[in-house]
């Protein structure tokens, strides 16, 4: 099955001269999506993960599948005031300011392998992120895995220490 093929492409979105990579249209195809899933299931399998963590909100989308077909837990990363008991935070810079991630305190057990999952890997700054949040807790990452990567934003050198899996790549 070629995923990509689920995939729209939406010239000048969110501003001129970007080409979104719309994800929609595969969530809304069950084989499609299965697949997907499977694929980063498989990798998650293959780190021996005991936990799958992801960012709001799309790595939730695609990290609670893998969690719940291996049986496993799942754990958000959320923005500022998203999370209801006490959170341990990592603020870090965007090109223009800062962004924020939390997670609850006790969300990762010290020495518990973490896969962390999103929809897609550009820069590499949201996954690095929660990389420290992760570490702060005492997790272990054993890999990051996504359903796209867009190359030419060298999101992989950002996160040249840990595995990364991409099921798609532009």
């Amino acid at each position: 099955m070629n995923l990509k093929n689920y995939i729209a492409e939406i010239p000048n979105f969110p501003k001129e001269g970007i080409l979104f990579r719309d994800i929609t249209p595969l969530m809304a195809d069950g084989e499609a999506f299965k697949e997907a899933v499977s694929q980063i299931e498989a990798f998650a399998r293959e780190k021996k993960a005991d936990i799958i963590v992801g960012p709001e909100s799309r790595g939730f989308i695609f990290g609670c599948p893998v969690a719940t077909n291996m049986g496993i837990g799942f754990a958000p990363v959320r923005k500022p005031n998203k999370l209801p008991r006490e959170t341990i935070s990592y603020q870090y810079d965007l090109e223009y300011g800062t962004n924020e991630l939390h997670m609850h305190k006790d969300a990762i057990k010290p020495g518990q392998k973490v896969l962390i999952v999103d929809d897609l890997l550009a820069t590499g700054g949201t996954v690095e992120a929660t990389i420290k949040i992760v570490e702060q807790m005492g997790g272990e990452v054993v890999g990051c895995a996504f359903l796209i990567e867009l190359l030419g934003l060298k999101g992989r050198e950002t996160l040249s220490k840990y595995d990364v899996f991409t099921v798609l790549s532009y």
